[in-house]
Formats: structure tokens, C-alpha cells, sequence
């Protein structure tokens, strides 16, 4: 009996196994490097001393970091907010459309994931910068006299960030409008209800775990894009993402960088215990 029980575990173990390996090699371990590092000192010329040290979480709760995180926290609000206002009617229309054009609409948002972000983000640059494409056509057409600055500012970072991060809004958006039981639909419509009101008291609750899907999947991302910020805000706009990245790469305060990005992992965990209280992980898929 006890060999049948250990025969019906291998198929399980070597299902399993694989996963389990790769989680612990690329995310538990990574993890724990990341935690101990933020409890050691910085090295004179860069680098970590091994000696239990608090400094680097003294230095994180300084009033400037705290405003860069506030400040990222806000962007990513607005961005969420924005993708929403525009993800959900995209959503809805592509979710109505007939049933051999919604792969093809589908297909549509998932394209720009083909092509790398760095890319289709410096092709903003292009459009937006003082000579680019934007401001060539507005003064031809005579509406300024000359180049605006359009770039380098906070409005151009959070059209990079809802550029970027729309398609995260759209899927699961379109996945819980898709679900919708029409019938429902008509029967507010047949009892008498405008348009307006069948969308407030029926579409709209029964889409809200899609809502809180989207806004998750799009303010979490959102927290860590600095190379957006990089390429469009340049020396106008910082977020915690570029913090963490300058403290690893430029200043070489591995200790502080460590502990930013324990700190952006708590928020992220915080943001999905939430959402686990009014949400499911299925849709999210």
C-alpha cells in the first residue's frame, strides 16, 4: 500500500518539481539576496559591507524619498484613472462588435506587446520633442509660432505610462464585459430603462471585478516603469523606480536601493490583499 502511495506521487513531484525549481532559482532566492543586502552598510567605493546595519531604512524614511513615493504613487493613480476612462468604452465597443471581429480587436491590443516598450517609447520622443513631428505640423499649420515643450514635463510622462499601459486596462476589462449575461441587459431595457441607467445599476456592478482587475494590473506596473520617466520626464519627473535604479547603477548605495525596493514590494502587497478582499485572482486572467 505504501509503495502504491509513494508510485502515485512521482507523477505529481515531476509535474511540480520543475516549477517549484524555478521559483526558488529566479524569485525566492533573488528575494532573500535583495532583503539582506538592505540590512548591510555600503561599501566605501560601492558594493556591500557585511555587517548588520540599519542606515539604509533610516535614509528610506527621509522626507525626499518619502515624496518620491508619494509622487508615484500619484502618477500611477492618474494613470490607472486615465487608462480606465479610456480602457473601459474601448473594452465595451470591441466586446459588442461581431463575433468574427473580436480576435482581430483582441489581436489589435495585443500588438504593441511585439514590439519592445523602449522603442515605441522613444517613437513619442520623436512626435513630442521641440523639431519632432507635433510641433513641424502645428507650425506649419500656423497655430504657434513655435516649438511648444511637450516633452521633458509631467504631462508627457503620463502619456508614456497610459500609452504603455492601456493594453494591461483593456483585457481584463474585455474579459468581464464579455461574461455579462445580455439577458439582464434586456430586462432592465423592457422594464423601461434609459441607456444611462441600465450601464450604472446593472452593467457596471456586474463588470466591477474587471474594474478592480485592470486597476490592479495597471497601478502596480505603473510603480516601477522608470524608464519611461527617464526617456519622457528626463530630469523633471522622478518615481521610485528611478530611485532604486540610480541608487544600484550611479550612486551605488546597494543598501538603500534594496531597501526602496522592499519597500515597493510592501506596497504591492498591500495593493493585492486589498483587492483579494473585493476581487478573485481568476479575473485577473
Amino acid at each position: 500500500m505504501k509503495m502504491k502511495k509513494k508510485s502515485n506521487k512521482i507523477p505529481f513531484l515531476a509535474t511540480v518539481s520543475p516549477a517549484i525549481i524555478w521559483l526558488i532559482l529566479f524569485l525566492v532566492l533573488p528575494l532573500l539576496y535583495i532583503v539582506g543586502i538592505s540590512f548591510m552598510k555600503k561599501g566605501l567605493y560601492g558594493g556591500v559591507i557585511q555587517t548588520f546595519d540599519l542606515t539604509a531604512y533610516k535614509t528610506m524614511f527621509q522626507s525626499k524619498y518619502m515624496k518620491i513615493l508619494l509622487d508615484s504613487l500619484w502618477l500611477s493613480l492618474k494613470t490607472t484613472g486615465l487608462c480606465l476612462l479610456f480602457g473601459y468604452p474601448f473594452a465595451y465597443i470591441i466586446s459588442n462588435t461581431k463575433k468574427k471581429w473580436k480576435p482581430f480587436c483582441v489581436l489589435l491590443i495585443m500588438l504593441p506587446f511585439w514590439i519592445n516598450s523602449l522603442i515605441r517609447t522613444y517613437g513619442w520622443n520623436s512626435i513630442l520633442r521641440e523639431q519632432g513631428i507635433l510641433n513641424t505640423l502645428l507650425m506649419q499649420l500656423g497655430i504657434i509660432k513655435q516649438p511648444l515643450q511637450m516633452l521633458y514635463t509631467d504631462g508627457a510622462v503620463l502619456l508614456g505610462m497610459v500609452y504603455a499601459l492601456i493594453p494591461f486596462t483593456v483585457l481584463p476589462l474585455y474579459s468581464s464585459i464579455e461574461k455579462l449575461d445580455h439577458s439582464l441587459l434586456e430586462a432592465a431595457s423592457d422594464l423601461g430603462a434609459s441607456k444611462v441607467h441600465v450601464f450604472r445599476k446593472v452593467i457596471l456592478p456586474l463588470t466591477m471585478p474587471g474594474i478592480f482587475a485592470a486597476s490592479v494590473q495597471t497601478f502596480i506596473p505603473s510603480l516601477g516603469y522608470f524608464f519611461i520617466t527617464d526617456m519622457m520626464g528626463g530630469a523633471t519627473t522622478m518615481n521610485i523606480g528611478n530611485v532604486i535604479k540610480n541608487q544600484f547603477l550611479t550612486a551605488r548605495n546597494w543598501p538603500l536601493g534594496a531597501a526602496l525596493a522592499i519597500a515597493l514590494i510592501a506596497v504591492t502587497i498591500v495593493i493585492m490583499r486589498l483587492y483579494t478582499r473585493v476581487g478573485s485572482i481568476e479575473d485577473m486572467v
